[in-house]
């Protein structure tokens, strides 16, 4: 007996939706979900896809029959060359393992000493701004959380031998992701010993990774005092004091792996969060108003602190809309049904994958009203709580939620608190936005914008401003 598909967009005999996709993946997934219900069915070549357009149905692939699948091959054979065996590409139990070894140095506790570092940072790239410049604010916002992901993850504004650390993982783990695009456009991944340009530059970036990796636990273990492993403050740290139920810990290997993984997601997420927010205030100047309100009555000119955020609750409700409209990770990985699943009222057959895109289930009009419409209002602590859960998911969900969900969270609110306050930003004239959706989404172009310089305004004049 036939399984019955479920309705979707058409597609060519032989490639499927291939063309069609490829013209704009996040909203021809998103179109999908709208125009044909809960489920849609599309096909790439010979992969067939089921792409999921209900709350319960992803909790269903991601929580409830979650040992039913697993990821894609093509995600874990490109990514795995470029993340190893790390949280984003692990499986069952050895994945089980590495969260519950990396969870404590992600404690809220842990995560909250970090945030004199995001705000001092973010001060010390200030200093070089000024007033009616234009600047690339995409590269701008990667190179602070770079920097503040390698100082946190590594304490790496300490020079080594080989140079700048953060610099040096930075610009290889960059490579390596720029290849891993580029497999993924291609829909493969060929042999690291084939030596085209891409997997020559791939092999020489996990050379200088690994290297500048090994010696920085290499002097870690140096420095160990009678055999323990010294605390210096950093998530590495924590991540080699890290011990398992049966008292085993991660080899260097593993940690590699992790430290590669926490680089890439801890800056390229949140760098592309907050450069979508500069551009959406850009088109919002009501929305900005209030922004500056909030900074001003709560901050009054000073710099922010992590006791101020509680204060700050619009700033973060800017945040978690721009995420829904531009979620960095607008796509998760592909799930493989490892059997026959069935999935509201759809079977979806052994083998077959299943797509889950926080871009298209953000624009749903069922759970977010206007969805095109840029509405921070949305995320007040009363509307939150309307918001399904599985329907709002720029950090994923289930037993692989993004593990560093609360610090990205936290570097944004920061960040963007200690930019706004001091400067105001506006698109360059004539300037193109393109989404560029890789295994991140960012402008296609970076983002040219013009920078003006915002007088603190001081509690009184605030006052007066809101009774005037």
């Amino acid at each position: 007996m036939a399984i019955k598909r479920p309705p979707g967009p058409k597609g060519n005999f032989l490639l499927g939706n291939l063309s069609e996709f490829g013209q704009d993946q996040p909203q021809f997934l998103a179109d999908a979900i709208r125009e044909h219900g809960d489920i849609a069915y599309m096909r790439i070549a010979n992969m067939q896809i089921y792409i999921l357009g209900h709350p319960e149905y992803i909790r269903e692939v991601l929580v409830t029959q979650r040992k039913s699948f697993e990821k894609a091959p093509i995600d874990r054979t490109i990514l795995g060359k470029f993340l190893g065996n790390g949280l984003v590409t692990s499986e069952g139990n050895f994945h089980q393992r590495q969260r519950r070894l990396a969870q404590p140095a992600f404690h809220m506790k842990r995560i909250k000493a970090y945030a004199d570092v995001m705000v001092d940072y973010t001060e010390d790239m200030l200093a070089s701004w000024q007033a009616q410049q234009t600047r690339d604010i995409a590269d701008d916002m990667m190179q602070l959380t770079m920097h503040i992901v390698s100082k946190t993850l590594f304490d790496a504004d300490k020079i080594t031998s080989s140079g700048d650390t953060a610099v040096s993982v930075g610009d290889a783990i960059h490579v390596l992701q720029g290849v891993s695009n580029r497999d993924y456009r291609r829909g493969m991944s060929l042999p690291n010993w084939i030596p085209t340009k891409d997997n020559r530059a791939r092999n020489a970036a996990v050379k200088t990774y690994n290297a500048t990796i090994e010696q920085i636990i290499a002097e870690r273990r140096d420095t160990a005092v009678n055999g323990e492993i010294q605390d210096t403050g950093d998530l590495l740290s924590m991540l080699m004091l890290s011990r398992d139920e049966d008292g085993s810990m991660m080899d260097d290997q593993q940690l590699r792996d992790e430290v590669a993984t926490l680089f890439a997601a801890g800056h390229e997420t949140t760098s592309n969060a907050l450069t979508w927010t500069w551009y959406l205030l850009s088109q919002h100047p009501e929305i900005e108003a209030k922004l500056h309100e909030e900074l001003d009555r709560v901050l009054n000119g000073r710099t922010p602190t992590l006791d101020d955020l509680h204060n700050l609750p619009y700033t973060l409700q800017i945040i978690k809309e721009s995420m829904r409209l531009y979620p960095p990770a607008w796509i998760l990985n592909g799930r493989v049904a490892l059997e026959d699943v069935q999935i509201g009222d759809y079977t979806i057959p052994k083998g077959n994958v299943v797509w889950i895109s926080p871009y298209a289930m953000h624009r749903l009009p069922q759970y977010f009203p206007n969805p095109e419409q840029f509405d921070p209002e949305r995320f007040t602590p009363e509307n939150e709580k309307e918001i399904p859960k599985f329907a709002y998911i720029p950090f994923g969900g289930g037993a692989r939620v993004c593990i560093g969900n609360s610090f990205a969270l936290m570097e944004a609110h920061l960040i963007l608190a200690t930019i706004a306050q001091q400067y105001q930003l506006r698109l360059k004239p004539n300037f193109e936005v393109v989404k560029n959706p890789q295994i991140t989404m960012s402008p296609l172009y970076g983002l040219q914008m013009e920078l003006s310089k915002r007088e603190k305004t001081s509690t009184s004049v605030v006052k007066e401003l809101a009774f005037s």
